[in-house]
């Protein structure tokens, strides 16, 4: 039984979750010159070995997968209950194979909400403490809109996975909330330039996505499950595909020359080799199930993406 739970959790699109995380705390922590420059309250004095900021990056990262994994396990019941995974590519879904029952994927559901949302409390009182109330008010309304949210991607009626507008939940989410909320947590400050590698996981993120619509295409349209790709269909799909990665690289890019003090900073280019290899790989498909493959592919580009490009903004 545990193990279906496992695979329910899907555990390749964890390192995809925390890519933002790991992004905003290296540049939280190790920030490059201009962004010490134009910060608001004047250089930052963040130590990120001292035991209060290694607890926050931990807690930051248990809270986000908490999110991902009650994502995961609303997006397996909400489609399976509906019968949109019943004739789906790729791996099995826990509730529509019969593995777990709707009812246990629902208990499962609400343990996964609780843990998160207390893990998250922890995090915001070892970020803000009991001196800055309305941050943490902020952020604990960030965290249950984030439960919300994961929750209604495919469960019930008004279910926004259906409606096409999942890609802004991935992008907000994962990308502009995870990098520039991180920062936030450390400096207890926004800085605009770290909207600029938010917005690179965020459209990496998307394009992940797009990529798992695009191959869920056909069964999507037959069930009525209104995706975005099913909406502009499949040669727009490729186009937005496209332009998610090519601008995606653009952001990443303007970062590095705006900060720009060390060659090092464009060490995040290696991991675009894949996700150049995945662009050109899209553009000669012709069969949306072989898409499967280039899901992990492209998540773990993205992590490699957030490691390489932290990495190369301290040394």
């Amino acid at each position: 039984m545990i193990k279906n739970y496992i695979k329910a959790a899907r555990l390749r699109t964890l390192p995809l979750s925390i890519s933002g995380i790991v992004v905003g705390a290296f540049l939280a922590n190790f920030s490059v010159p201009l962004i010490q420059e134009i910060e608001f309250d004047g250089l930052l004095d963040v130590d990120f070995l001292n035991e209060k900021n290694y607890l926050i990056f931990w807690l930051a990262i248990l809270t986000t997968i908490g999110f991902q994994v009650l994502s995961n396990f609303a997006n397996d019941y909400g489609d399976g209950v509906k019968g949109t995974d019943d004739n789906r590519e790729g791996e099995a879904r826990m509730v529509s194979s019969g593995a777990i029952t709707p009812k246990q994927m629902k208990t499962a559901m609400i343990v996964t909400g609780a843990i998160t949302l207390v893990i998250a409390l922890l995090l915001i009182y070892v970020s803000f403490g009991g001196d800055n109330f309305l941050y943490s008010v902020i952020f604990f309304l960030l965290g249950v809109t984030s439960i919300v949210a994961a929750i209604k991607y495919t469960v019930g009626k008004s279910a926004y996975g259906y409606s096409g507008f999942g890609d802004i939940f991935v992008f907000v989410f994962f990308g502009l909330l995870a990098v520039v909320g991180t920062y936030f947590l450390y400096t207890k400050s926004l800085n605009l330039i770290i909207f600029l590698p938010a917005i690179t996981i965020g459209l990496l993120s998307t394009a992940v996505l797009n990529l798992n619509n695009m191959r869920d295409r056909v069964n999507d349209a037959k069930v009525g499950k209104n995706t975005l790709v099913v909406k502009i269909g499949a040669k727009s799909s490729k186009l937005y595909h496209y332009s998610l990665i090519i601008t995606s690289f653009l952001f990443a890019l303007i970062f590095v020359v705006l900060t720009y003090y060390s060659p090092m900073q464009f060490l995040f280019l290696i991991a675009y080799i894949p996700i150049v290899k995945h662009f050109i790989f899209v553009y000669k498909n012709k069969e949306e199930v072989l898409l499967d493959g280039e899901l992990k592919k492209v998540a773990l580009s993205t992590f490699l993406f957030a490691i390489l490009f932290g990495l190369g903004n301290i040394l």
